[in-house]
């Protein structure tokens, strides 16, 4: 019988163009909780015979966080997965940072330069190194992974000898899959009863939830974690996958105070925050007994797994700073797990959630058939996943528009500018900006992402992509590339559409159009244009676009569009005649 992240990843990849690698894009969903999987993996997946061993590589620049991975998926169930496929991934990072350049293929080389760069300015801060599969884990492959672990650090000593960047191996299996999405359903997954016995705490009530501040042993901790490992952090389990450091790591601090200053660990540390369903504390002669029902740490995992992966339990008196909180409440649960993990930190856009266009922009989208808009608003990693497939992402929405309307290099390298400033903001998201324009954009973007996807998959087969589909994926797979296309394809939009359009906010397909309807009249028009994307080559520098050399590429895009149009007017006719200038 099928696991339920099992049935949840088929339902959600099951007929994508990402094949195995969809289990990367699921993980990341999970973990990282991406606002659209789709629009990300149509990115970061490298695809073709010669990816270097990176079936995955994402390379966020203003979170400072880059995640490499290889992906399996098995068709019968075995023991364990191939560890040669992890041992796979010691190769990526090698040529990733520090193979030679121009070995590279060119999508691959544009983010080999930019992550040695990062690692040289200090911008690089996490470094993600996954093997994704659908088998039980094993110790081969972890052993693989510890592997490929030195192997990068080796590598960004020789780029940076004082680069402070954690280096996070992981294998993701079917258990840390497992564990991964049941606690986006429920935040406590350890649901045993405990005792723990305390030298003295205090009560504390608010609305609508109690709380019990105290001083726990350290034994209870490693205990704890030794009987229940990565469930203990099921509803913070996110920032536990991104605990385990390189070498000189906070691990290693945790863990020599534990060891060598067991009496002045509660002043060195700030101590573990945990949900629990209930709490009953009673007096007793040395102090208080707590009886405690259900038990997840939502704050200090790093604090937990240092101490629980003691050689031996610690002294007695070590004591830790521990407060359990509980609450009926599910929305406050979910506030409480966000405000204590640092991994779920407020998205840029959930500032704007209360505005009033993005609260018009939502009522707007009720007419629209088969949409569903989140204004601003940022879900969880349980909505990534869960979240119905004609659902728009505030972020990639945000993109999009910035694209459409002349600024691609906002919306790929600022993509939170969108968002912050307020000037960017009125710019994209003002009242010209309307549901059924945003279903136009956002379409076409969709559009040339499936569109490189097409390519990906046809590359797979040595000798099939024609010169013209190679030139094409070759450049739709420069960063930035996609978002160029959609602001050259907006810039020759009237030699498209056969008119004059001096207000684009007002292009749309009515309100009439889904999202997935909207995207499939785009791939009507779009391969015609495709074709020319090579003319946009002069908007990058050192493999980046850049304003300026946009400014100059897209007019000479527009005027070879308009220059081959009659070839192509019965296709732009079609498409014109669905096209709406209110």
């Amino acid at each position: 019988m099928a696991d339920a992240w099992e049935d949840a990843y088929k339902a959600r990849f099951g007929k994508s163009k990402f094949g195995d690698d969809a289990i990367g894009l699921f993980a990341l969903g999970l973990q990282f909780a991406f606002e659209d999987l789709d629009a990300i993996g149509s990115e970061i997946i490298t695809g073709g015979s010669n990816d270097k061993k990176l079936d995955l590589l994402y390379f966020d620049k203003e979170e400072g966080r880059c995640i490499i991975a290889q992906c399996y998926v098995a068709a019968a169930k075995k023991q364990s997965a191939p560890a040669n496929k992890a041992s796979d991934l010691n190769t990526g990072v090698s040529w990733l940072l520090s193979g030679a350049l121009d070995k590279l293929p060119e999508g691959l080389r544009t983010s080999a330069e930019e992550i040695r760069e990062a690692v040289k300015t200090g911008t690089l801060r996490e470094l993600y190194i996954w093997y994704v599969h659908n088998l039980p884990e094993s110790p081969n492959v972890r052993t693989e992974i510890a592997t490929v672990e030195h192997t990068a650090d080796a590598a960004i000593k020789k780029i940076s000898p004082n680069a402070a960047i954690r280096i996070m191996g992981r294998e993701i299996g079917s258990e840390t899959l497992s564990a991964l999405y049941r606690s986006s359903d429920s935040p406590i997954l350890v649901t045993g009863e405990f005792e723990f016995d305390v030298p003295n705490g205090f009560r504390i009530t608010g609305n609508k939830w109690s709380a019990y501040q105290t001083l726990l042993p350290g034994r209870k901790l490693f205990d704890l974690y030794k009987d229940h490992g990565t469930e203990l952090f099921s509803a913070n389990i996110r920032d536990y996958l991104g605990s385990r450091l390189s070498d000189s790591n906070i691990n290693n601090g945790i863990k020599a105070t534990a060891e060598h200053a067991p009496h002045n660990f509660w002043v060195f540390n700030n101590g573990v925050t945990a949900l629990v369903n209930q709490l009953k504390a009673r007096k007793v002669k040395a102090g208080y007994k707590l009886q405690v029902s259900g038990l997840s740490i939502v704050n200090g995992a790093q604090t937990t797994g240092a101490i629980g992966s003691l050689d031996e339990r610690p002294d007695s008196k070590l004591t830790v700073p521990v407060r359990f909180i509980w609450t009926k409440d599910e929305a406050l649960v979910e506030d409480i797990i966000k405000y204590n993990n640092s991994q779920n930190k407020i998205s840029a856009s959930d500032f704007r959630s209360n505005d009033a266009i993005q609260k018009r922009l939502k009522e707007e989208f009720n007419s629209i058939p088969d949409a569903e808009y989140e204004g601003g608003r940022r879900g969880g990693a349980s909505d990534t996943i869960k979240r119905r497939s004609n659902s728009l992402p505030s972020y990639t929405v945000g993109q999009a528009l910035a694209a459409f309307h002349g600024d691609p290099v906002t919306a790929y390298n600022r993509k939170s500018d969108i968002w912050i400033d307020d000037q960017t903001y009125s710019r994209y998201f003002n009242q010209e900006t309307s549901a059924k324009h945003i279903v136009f954009v956002y379409s076409l973007f969709h559009a040339i992402g499936k569109m490189k996807l097409d390519l990906v998959e046809k590359s797979r087969t040595p000798g099939a992509l024609t010169k013209i589909e190679a030139d094409q994926l070759a450049f739709m797979e420069k960063k930035g590339a996609l978002l160029l296309i959609c602001a050259a394809i907006s810039d020759c939009i009237e030699t498209v559409v056969g008119k004059a359009i001096p207000n684009k906010f007002r292009l749309s397909f009515g309100e009439q159009i889904s999202p997935k309807k909207a995207e499939q009249l785009w791939l009507q028009v779009l391969p015609p244009l495709l074709s020319l994307v090579t003319q946009l080559n002069a908007a990058f520098s050192n493999n980046r676009i850049t304003t300026e050399l946009v400014k100059n590429a897209i007019p000479a895009f527009r005027n070879v569009a308009a220059s081959v149009s009659g070839a192509n007017k019965t296709t732009y006719r079609k498409f014109a005649a669905k096209v709406r200038v209110d």
